[in-house]
């Protein structure tokens, strides 16, 4: 009895450690896109503002380029030598990278070794966010009850609107607090200053946690490693569906993101407003999360990514309209809260179903490389078109043409991917 009252205590403290280093690094990640314009005036003035926008985008998109080699280097590190030391590497190169933009000095300052300077560090996050995901997520699942594996899954996202919601805090308080001037001389070196001061909490917390790879078995895969791409083979067709569902959930989480851009931009509401939309909608995700994971190990991975998402392929474009046509508190706040709070619900059953229906010994690597490529060719991108196709076409509701089109690839997928969940499988292993 004693050990049964035991395990949900350390899986719950395990899978705290684990997300709050998580939820560390997409702070700071996330903290760039919040800030675009202001590092755009900081880093790349040119003559025009679409032009600074479109270089700090860029620079943005450059931490992208990277990711797939984080996540085949640290996702397979991952599997072969064992899940706490890839997170910790992992961490430990995010937190140099984002000291270094936090303390670089402006383009008018030093000249042209401030955008080089600051696009190394971006390359440098990408690595180490490329090889965080996959290890975490492979992590939580190994650590999980049976019956709850989607629900402690789901921190995994959760995590990453705890990030994102916090940096939209930040900005609320710092758009309110300073003047514009102020705001891009240092207001964002605050914001980036705030996720550094966390970095040695998520240290610690990471060398505390148990490890989920038997040094035996980690020993064994090191040896087998020629094999691990064949093993990855075996699964091409999940893989593919996999690419597919996470282009459309990334290309869906980094124009959200953009919101807060475009509202000031586009719409032409206060940077404040702008923010606290951006607040609101990462908090409705956090908790669409959580309600997706106990949905999932309740009723089954497929239904709840399925309906969900049709539901936010309807919704999406009268959305939109309501937004251009009378953008404000209301439509802002009450539109993207829909479409976050359901948008939110069909990807952590994805995490789940992914992960147990790829092999341990593989885990890791797979899901960090999968997840790498679809967020580096479709995250890396998104915010540019979305800025490209609102120049050329002069059209407010564009972005919603992209998010359409990203809903219909996911609907596709989902409805391709197994059912996983054991409550439908009752004999299935991880």
């Amino acid at each position: 009895m004693p050990s049964d009252q035991a395990e949900p205590l350390d899986v719950k403290r395990a899978a705290l450690a684990a997300t709050v280093g998580n939820m560390l690094e997409f702070y700071d990640f996330i903290t760039y896109s919040f800030f675009a314009i202001q590092i755009g005036h900081a880093f790349f003035p040119t003559g025009s503002e679409y032009g600074s926008l479109m270089l700090s985008l860029a620079t943005f998109g450059a931490g992208f380029v990277t990711r797939p080699i984080g996540g085949i280097v640290l996702g397979t590190y991952s599997d072969r030598i064992g899940r706490r030391p890839a997170m910790l590497l992992s961490f430990a190169l995010m937190g140099a990278a984002i000291l270094t933009i936090t303390f670089t000095p402006s383009f008018n300052s030093i000249g042209l070794a401030a955008p080089i300077i600051v696009i190394a560090a971006r390359m440098v996050q990408g690595f180490a966010l490329g090889g965080e995901v996959g290890p975490t997520t492979a992590y939580l699942i190994e650590i999980a009850p049976i019956e709850h594996r989607a629900l402690v899954v789901a921190w995994q996202p959760a995590s990453q609107e705890i990030a994102a919601t916090a940096g939209a805090l930040v900005g609320v308080i710092l758009s309110q607090t300073m003047a514009p001037e102020m705001l891009d001389a240092y207001g964002w070196r605050l914001a980036f200053l705030i996720g550094a001061v966390c970095l040695p909490f998520g240290v610690w917390m990471r060398r505390t946690l148990p490890e989920t790879i038997p040094q035996a078995e980690a020993g064994a895969a090191a040896k087998e490693s020629t094999g691990h791409f064949s093993q990855a083979r075996r699964h091409s067709r999940l893989i593919v569906l996999a690419l597919m569902v996470l282009a459309s959930g990334t290309i869906s989480t980094y124009v959200t993101q953009y919101m807060t851009t475009y509202a000031q931009n586009t719409l032409h509401v206060s940077s404040t407003l702008a923010f606290g939309v951006s607040l609101v909608s990462n908090a409705i995700q956090f908790a669409g999360a959580l309600v997706g994971g106990w949905l999932a190990d309740r009723l089954g991975r497929k239904p709840v990514m399925i309906w969900p998402q049709l539901a936010t392929l309807l919704l999406t474009y009268p959305v939109f309209l309501w937004i251009v046509h009378a953008p404000g508190t209301l439509s802002l706040l009450v539109g993207f809260g829909l479409l976050s709070v359901i948008g939110s619900l069909p990807f952590t059953a994805f995490y789940a179903t992914f992960t147990e229906a790829l092999p341990q010994n593989i885990r890791g690597g797979v899901f960090a490389t999968v997840y790498a490529v679809a967020i580096a060719s479709f995250g890396g991108t998104a915010q540019l078109v979305v800025t490209w196709l609102l120049h050329v076409t002069g059209d407010p509701l564009a972005p919603a043409w992209y998010l359409l089109l990203a809903a219909i690839v996911g609907l596709v997928a989902m409805s391709l991917m197994p059912e996983t969940a054991p409550v439908k499988q009752r004999d299935r292993r991880i």
